[in-house]
């Protein structure tokens, strides 16, 4: 069974927010999920920013058993500081397969 870390939509159609799941990769979006891992809203809040509540520790662990996180979720745990920049960018280019020949 392969793991990927990805969102989860949620809300309504002007107001989304998104939940970080653990997931086997074959279920769908918003379907069967293995583990909550945090939320993420994209919308700006009272205080300017984007709000993030990844759980750090639970992350950690999925991330060290092999889970794959999608592109969006990659950018989630680099800002928040949960992926360092240099695997951030072997991440990128071990899945772009024209960045990997070059």
């Amino acid at each position: 069974m392969a793991v990927k870390i990805r969102l989860a939509r949620l809300g309504c159609r002007n107001r989304q927010f998104y939940r970080i799941l653990a997931a086997d990769s074959t279920c769908r979006r918003d379907g069967k999920h293995l583990e909550v891992l945090g939320y993420y809203d994209p919308l700006i809040g009272q205080d300017g920013g984007k709000r993030m509540g990844p759980n750090f520790d639970r992350v950690k662990y999925w991330l060290s058993v092999g889970a794959q996180p999608s592109k969006p979720v990659q950018r989630i745990l680099f800002q928040v500081g949960v992926l360092p920049p240099l695997l951030m960018l072997a991440m990128e280019h071990k899945n772009d397969p024209v960045k990997s020949v070059q």
